[in-house]
This record gives structure tokens, sequence and C-alpha cells, in this order.
């Protein structure tokens, strides 16, 4: 029956107590039918505060996942053989951190990569991050430009990768920087539209996966500066449903600035709880100025705060190492590999060795 439907008056044979009474049993009757077949449809607000809740109870005290394979463990292989102590010694505080495994592509092999990852991480007991980063129009062709050829194609690589998850607990940060993009401009209308439309489905997908939490991107302080200028695009893209947003991916924001900048964005999407990648933010940021140099591997950064769930800050349900240190931000000069290529020398002088 429709919402405000009403049955066509008639004369009815009970008396107004008798009324009152079948009124009654036929409401427990469908709360009853209603609990047995099928959930009770929460508004936004219980969703979130419900999404939340839970993300702060998963996370807490959780220890998490490190990958023992990478460019950083293979580079310590490499140099061991070469006498490199010092810069084998300055390379383990990257490898032995737990960081996130990025899947970034359609290419033969990830669902199976995937899988592994998330199978050896539940024998481990640890939780592993994983960042999906494959929204068609990536990057709006910027330093890291590609992504998934269409919408079909990465409704269809979504729901690939959620099954390869089914059975494990997994912390997803969801595609770094489409959201603060969208916002930007950078797409045209339709295609803007489409974006929040296909985050909002990969939430809804990647959610109904027990045991897996996703964080929105919602960029970093020093680019939407204005956090109100993030909410209607972030419901729309799906955070109600979320279990948070995520901050600072693949930038050197102080994780202070995060801090305020991320509680000054929860109190507007009703508590949202979020994570803050500190990989690279022990500096804090360059100076401004010199275009691209700003963010893409700029000199003189460090390794920030180790990756934890245990921050001391209630809405910060964890600091992680989303971006990998040592992978480069683009080909941006002084001899810097296209993004996200292993750069040792990078690497080097994030963890305080120039060797």
């Amino acid at each position: 029956m429709p919402k405000h439907a009403t049955p066509t008056r008639g004369h009815w044979a009970l008396p107004v107590a008798g009324l009152a009474l079948a009124l009654v049993i036929a409401a427990i009757v469908v709360l009853a039918r209603r609990g047995a077949d099928s959930p009770v449809v929460l508004g936004p607000a219980a969703v979130r505060s419900s999404a939340a809740a839970e993300s702060a109870g998963r996370l807490s005290d959780r220890e998490l996942y490190v990958d023992p394979n990478g460019a950083a463990v293979n580079q310590i292989a490499a140099w061991q053989g070469a006498g490199r102590t010092t810069d084998v010694a300055a390379i383990r505080r990257i490898a032995e951190q737990p960081t996130a495994t990025w899947f970034a592509d359609g290419s033969p092999g990830y669902a199976e990569r995937a899988r592994r990852l998330v199978a050896a991480a539940t024998a481990a007991g640890r939780l592993p991050v994983l960042t999906l980063y494959n929204i068609p129009e990536r990057d709006c062709s910027g330093q890291s430009a590609g992504g998934a050829a269409g919408a079909e194609d990465y409704r269809a690589w979504v729901r690939t990768l959620a099954g390869s998850l089914r059975g494990h607990q997994a912390l997803i940060v969801l595609e770094p920087d489409a959201v603060p993009q969208a916002v930007q401009g950078c797409l045209g209308g339709a295609a803007t539209d489409e974006r929040y439309e296909l985050l909002a489905d990969a939430v809804d997908t990647l959610r109904a996966v027990p045991g897996v939490l996703v964080y929105l991107d919602a960029g970093n302080p020093t680019w939407i500066t204005q956090p109100s200028r993030l909410t209607a695009a972030l419901r729309r893209a799906g955070i109600d449903r979320a279990s948070g947003f995520s901050l600072n991916v693949a930038n050197f924001e102080t994780t202070a600035d995060n801090i305020a900048y991320g509680s000054r964005l929860s109190a507007l999407l009703n508590g949202a709880h979020f994570v803050v990648d500190t990989s690279r933010n022990g500096n804090g940021p360059a100076e401004k100025g010199g275009g691209d140099r700003h963010w893409c591997n700029p000199p003189g950064r460090a390794l920030g705060e180790a990756p934890t769930t245990r921050t001391g800050v209630p809405l910060a349900d964890a600091y992680l190492w989303v971006k990998r240190p040592g992978e480069s931000d683009g080909a941006c000069g002084n001899g810097a590999p296209p993004a996200g290529q292993w750069w040792p020398e990078y690497a080097l002088d994030l963890a305080g060795s120039r060797s």
C-alpha cells in the first residue's frame, strides 16, 4: 500500500474499544513481520551514527597488517648485498610499517592479489588497509591520470574486489582526491553527477561485505579550505553509509591541522569519524609556490607518525600510511619517475638518510 493511502471508509462493526484493540494487535503483527522479514530502514543521521560507532569499535586497538612484500622490502635485499648498511637501516623504517596496498587498475590478477592480501592478514590476526584508486577520469588528467574506461567497467571492478574480500576484514580508503576534484569543477556537469553516483555505489557495494570499513576521501586542509563546501558532495557520494572519511592522502599537512580540519568537517556530517594519512608529514608541508613542487615530491619532508588505531583523538579512528613512502608523486623534475613508481633516493630523503 502506498505510504499515504488510506482504506475506503465503510460501516465498521467493531465498537471504539474493540477497534483500538484491533489496531494495536495489527500493529504488533506488522512490526513482528517487519523484524522477521526485513531490516528497519534508518534515516541518514541514524545510519551515520551507527557507522561511526561501528568503525570506532572495530578499529579500537586493532593491529594493522604489514605486507611482507613490496618495493621497500626488495630494496633492502638489494642494498644488503651491496653492503649499504646505513641505507638499509633507513629503508627498514618504511618496510617494517603497515602501509596501504593500492589497487589502481584492472590488470590481470588484481582480484586474486586482493584475496591473497586479506587472507594473509586474517591469518596474521591483523587488519589490512587497501586503497581503491580507479575512478573514471582519475586525477582529471593530472600526474596520476587514468582509471576505469567507463562507469560500468568501474562498477564491475568494485564488485569483483568486494567479492575478493568476503570472509575477511579490511579497511578501505576509497578514491583519493575524487570528491575534492569534483567540487573544484574539473569534470563538468554530467561527469560530476556520474562520479558521485559511482562513489555511492562503491560505498554500498563494499559496505555490504561484513567486516569491511570504507573511508571516503575528503582531500586535505589546504585544498577545499572551507569544509562546508564538501558536505553536499560527500553526502551525494555516500558518506552517510560509509565508515567515515579520509584526509591528507599523499600529502604533507601536519597531523594537528588534519585533526582540526577533520573535526570541523565531522561536525557538519553528524559526527563522522575519519582517518589521517601521516606517512610523510613529519616535517609538515613544503612552502607554497613553485607550482606542483608544493605537493609533488617536495624535498626536505620526513616520515610522520607511525600507523596506529590508538590515536587518542575520539573522532580519529586511525593514523595510516596510505601513500607508500618512497613512491613518486609524479614526474615533476629532479629525476622523479612517474606517479606510483618506487624512487629509492626519495625514500632515503624521507627516512633521514641521504647517502
